[in-house]
This record gives structure tokens, sequence and C-alpha cells, in this order.
């Protein structure tokens, strides 16, 4: 007998390996609560322990009809829905049927518009509007979550609010295997979205000039990146010595970080990466590995504090690091200890994602 589900999560716009998905259905599984999952991409890549539907990516038209529809295909109790566009219908069929809706705004989705090349005027403006629009109507939902403080909607715009961040979970992600003080091979990673402002052209380049390195990259690439990294792999100065795995579910993905000593987190100054810090360079330091990256004011702080890392300014001067620790394994070794010490009290703190699974199992209840 199939069981009715607690919690739909409904996605037009993420893939079903997305990683703050897992996460949150992770959470929801641990609470007890049965999960379906309606996104994109490969079925088998979604959350282990869910009931998952998915549909192939396709155009904007497509896009929008689903963001229509798929809330009332939802079975479950109580709608998570995590893209703006699902907001407006989520909340009609929650209401209409007597549902509860949890909207995850986890990202300050207006200011990342500006991290998109295919926003061009004069429909710019329009979608703009659009979308601050939907985001206020995320503040009607029985819940909104937002990944940082200062992402939209405001305190006073919610019903009920709660910052949950972009915070790794720990089991799902190995602790690094790499040693210190070895002579192991040096080995950095690359984990996430290889989208041009992303950083993945520089932290390849990086490699190129750091000859005692190798390079794991890990995730999806628009089809112009792809093309760019699938030539730029065969030259001579990186051939052999950068692997791409693709998209990978997330615990496939930390399993490439295993035994590797840095993550690379070589972001473009966007508005939105400027406010936040990127969901990587926690999942970096969760792994025990130190962390380079470019001089986003938030990341600098939070690395810097810890001393698990460095900054730098573009990627010559990661390349030059990267050599600089080749040189002398001791300062690897201090930022290693920094970044391990920092997963552990991690650990010990629990997982943030259970908060929202608590406040889901209270909704459920409420619910038709």
């Amino acid at each position: 007998m199939t069981l009715r589900p607690d919690v739909s999560i409904v996605t037009t716009g993420h893939d079903v390996a997305d990683a703050r998905l897992h996460r949150e259905a992770a959470a929801l599984l641990r609470a007890g609560l049965v999960v379906e999952v309606l996104g994109l991409g490969d079925p088998s890549a979604g959350p282990k322990g869910a009931s998952v539907r998915a549909a192939p990516r396709t155009g904007m038209l497509r896009r929008t009809a689903r963001a229509l529809v798929w809330p009332w295909r939802a079975s479950g109790r109580v709608l998570l829905t995590i893209d703006p566009e699902t907001v407006p219908s989520a909340l009609l069929a929650t209401r209409l049927l007597r549902k509860r809706l949890i909207s995850d705004v986890h990202e300050d989705y207006v200011e990342l518009l500006a991290d998109r090349s295919w926003l061009r005027r004069p429909m710019g403006p329009f979608i703009r509007t659009l979308t601050r629009v939907v985001v206020g109507l995320a503040g009607r939902a029985d819940l909104t979550v937002v990944a940082d403080d200062h992402v939209p909607p405001a305190e006073t715009a919610c019903r009920v609010r709660l910052v949950l961040r972009n915070m790794p979970d720990l089991t799902m992600i190995p602790v690094t295997s790499a040693g210190h003080g070895d002579e192991s091979p040096l080995r950095a990673v690359y984990v996430g979205d290889l989208r041009r402002s992303r950083g993945g052209r520089e932290v390849v380049e990086a490699l190129a000039v750091a000859p005692g390195w190798t390079l794991d990259l890990v995730g999806p690439a628009p089809a112009e990146e792809a093309a760019w990294l699938e030539e730029r792999l065969r030259r001579p100065d990186v051939s052999g010595r950068v692997r791409w795995h693709g998209r990978q579910p997330p615990e496939e993905a930390w399993q490439v970080a295993r035994g590797a000593h840095v993550g690379l987190a070589l972001l473009a100054d966007t508005p939105a990466f400027r406010a936040a810090i990127p969901t990587k360079v926690y999942e970096y330091l969760a792994c025990g590995l130190a962390v380079i990256t470019s001089p986003l004011p938030r990341v600098v702080e939070l690395v810097t504090e810890l001393g698990a890392g460095w900054v730098v300014d573009d990627e010559t001067s990661a390349g030059q690091r990267l050599r600089d620790l080749t040189a002398d394994r001791r300062l690897l070794d201090e930022s290693l200890g920094a970044a391990a010490r920092w997963s552990a009290e991690l650990e010990a703190a629990g997982s943030p994602y259970d908060v929202l699974a608590e406040r889901t199992v209270t909704l459920a209840a409420q619910a038709r």
C-alpha cells in the first residue's frame, strides 16, 4: 500500500539532484514524514527515500505552464516550493484544497537576475518587477523560509519567517581523508554550478599555472561553458590534471572531495554573491578542506576569522597560492586543521534543517 505523501517538494526550475532540496528532504524523512518530489532531471538522482517524479528541462513557456499546474498535481498535505514562479499557483491550490504551504526563498532572486545572461531588454524591467511581486507573495505562505537574514521577503512581510542558511548536512558530506604533514598528491576541488559567473574558468586557469596540483570539477555547465571546458581541458597545460564529473547528486558529488586538500570558490563580484556566503564555502569547510576564495566580503570575514584558507584577487593569484602550498605544506596543514575544527563544531551543533522538519510536522497535522 502506497502512503499518501505528507510533503510535496515542487520545483519547476531545479534539478532533483539540487543540494538544498536533498538536505531538506533528508531532514523531512528523518522526522518520519512521507516525501514526494516533483522536479527536473533524472529521477534516480533525487533524494533517497522520497518518491520522485521528474521531467526533462524545456523552454520558458513549458516551465511557466508547469509552475501553474504542478502545485495542483502534488499529493502532499504540505507543499514546499523552491522557485518563485510556483508561488502564486501554490498559494491558490493550498487555500482551496485546505493544505499548507512552505515557500523556500533560498536566494535573493531579484539580485540573482544580474547573473543571468538571458535577461535582456526590453523584458528585463518586467521580469524584475514580476520577480519582486512573487517574492512578496511568498510571505503569505504558512511558513516562509529564507536562506539568510538579508534575503527577502522581510520578517514584517511574512506570516511566519524562518532563516535557514545553506549549511551543509554532514550526513551527506565525508570528512576529507587528506592527511596533515603527509606527502600525498595535492588535489583541489570545485563543486557547484559552472555558470560563467561562478568561476569555473578561473579555477581551471589557476590549475594551469600550478603544475603540482590536480583538480576535480563537479557540476553542470550551460552549453557555452561546456564547450569552453571541453576544448580547454584538451590543452597540454591542464590535460590529464583536470577531471570534469558533470552533475552529481550531493552525496556522490562530495565523495569526489574525499582525499582532496583545497576547495576553490572564485566567484564573480555580483550583487547576489556579494551579500551572501556561497554554499560551497560552507561545504568545503565541512569536508575539512582549506578554501581559496575570491574577495567577497562575507566570505573574507569567515575564512579570515577561522584561519581556514586564503583570499585571492583572481586566477593568477590563486595559481600562485597553490604553488606556495606546494613549496610549504605547513601552510596547508594549518588551514586544514582550522577547517577540521570548524567541521567538528558544526557536527556538535546538529542540523538546522531539523528545525524546518519540526515546523513541517506541525503544518502537516493541521492540513487536510
